[in-house]
């Protein structure tokens, strides 16, 4: 029989895992010695923008975590995906495929590159997208005219298909890869909350002709604001780091663009925090599977449903999540974990709800508009937790 937990016990329960009087923070930063001594060493250097040995040094760490061909730093997640997206072809007029469960920078790279949206339906295993629901959608809606994929009743071509792995879940890749080379699709993971996560043994992000991260504030590592650009080609990755760098053509003085580009570049004081935080993921990644092995254990057999890891790859646990019975029942954990100093939060809005993308294509959303109903996200972050648990 399901128990009823209360607000009151959920909330003594995060204040168990983060031992603090203060506010309880969705994902908070931790930081070390060696990030503080990077910093410091970028301003003694002064170099400190997009000249500097530590954004070469994040690149290298990244590309040897992920295993990757190539790995190109950029100043945020969403230039990261506009980039990706450029370098696939993505250009006004076109569709690129993705799902309605996700932060608005998904979307909004596609925008920048006057392409529209399209949505499918999230996995109910995932939260990302579902292979089902994009098989579904081309079967019914898109013809292949030569080596193109086009929506038959609009005429535009279909680029690109872009999931999301949700919370550090990482969704059904075989099934989109196969969807994909099926239909002519560049497949560009958005893998802003998956660094750490894998999918049968190999990095999310990595499965694609481009993936990308991100290292905002609040991800598992940050550098305050940065991205990353994970290439499966070696020669894609260094014409991505040259368009991203301003087309620059290196030479001792002259300044000469051999092509459009974009100021892209990550300063070399947030790669030097980055630097730093690499050294710590390990111990970042074993803390947040503890602190979802607890929730887990906290919400077995309640009337809550813990969201966890697919049984195809192992999550990050960006963000651990419950699911409440409706959307009232949400509303009261959410209100009173809130209202006790613990930052919950719902899902993001759907981004076909949202007045610049209300008009796009979509399929039937069911999974997701469920999703966005009853979600709850619940403190997740390594910050304090080192203190008692590590």
């Amino acid at each position: 029989m399901e128990k009823c937990k209360s607000v009151d016990e959920v909330a003594e329960f995060i204040r168990s895992i983060y031992p603090t009087n203060d506010v309880i923070p969705l994902h908070a930063p931790t930081f070390g010695e060696q990030e503080k001594a990077n910093v410091l060493a970028t301003i003694d250097s002064t170099f400190v923008s997009s000249v500097g040995l530590y954004v070469d040094q994040f690149e290298q760490q990244i590309k040897a975590f992920t295993q990757v061909a190539r790995a190109v730093a950029t100043v945020n997640g969403t230039t990261a995906l506009h980039t990706a997206l450029y370098a696939s072809g993505v250009s006004a007029g076109d569709l690129v495929i993705t799902q309605p469960l996700t932060f608005v920078a998904t979307c909004n790279a596609i925008h920048q590159l006057g392409a529209e949206p399209a949505f499918v339906d999230v996995s109910r295993e995932t939260l990302g997208l579902c292979p089902v629901s994009l098989n579904n959608f081309l079967e019914e809606n898109c013809i292949i005219n030569g080596d193109q994929c086009v929506h038959k009743k609009t005429k535009k071509i279909i680029r690109a298909v872009v999931p999301m792995h949700t919370f550090g879940h990482p969704v059904h890749l075989d099934e989109i890869v196969a969807l994909c080379k099926t239909w002519h699709l560049t497949l560009v993971e958005d893998a802003a909350e998956s660094l750490g996560s894998n999918y049968k043994g190999k990095h999310t992000g990595t499965f694609g002709r481009y993936g990308v991260l991100s290292f905002n504030g609040n991800k598992i590592i940050t550098t305050g604001g940065g991205g990353m650009i994970l290439c499966a080609d070696e020669h894609d990755g260094e014409h991505l780091k040259h368009i991203t760098t301003t087309a620059k053509v290196p030479h001792a003085y002259e300044f000469y663009h051999d092509e459009p580009g974009f100021n892209y570049r990550m300063p070399n004081i947030n790669a030097a925090l980055g630097c730093g935080q690499m050294e710590r993921l390990k111990n970042f990644l074993d803390i947040k599977r503890m602190v979802a092995g607890l929730y887990r254990d906290f919400f077995r057999a309640s009337d809550y449903e813990f969201i966890d890891e697919p049984g195809h790859g192992q999550s990050n646990f960006w963000l651990n999540a419950v699911l409440c019975r409706d959307e009232q029942h949400k509303q009261q954990l959410l209100d009173g974990l809130i209202g006790q100093g613990i930052a919950a939060r719902p899902a993001w809005q759907l981004m076909n709800k949202l007045p610049a993308f209300a008009s796009a294509i979509s399929a039937k959303l069911d999974i997701a508009m469920e999703m966005q109903k009853r979600l709850l996200c619940l403190p997740s972050s390594a910050w304090r937790v080192n203190e008692r648990n590590a």
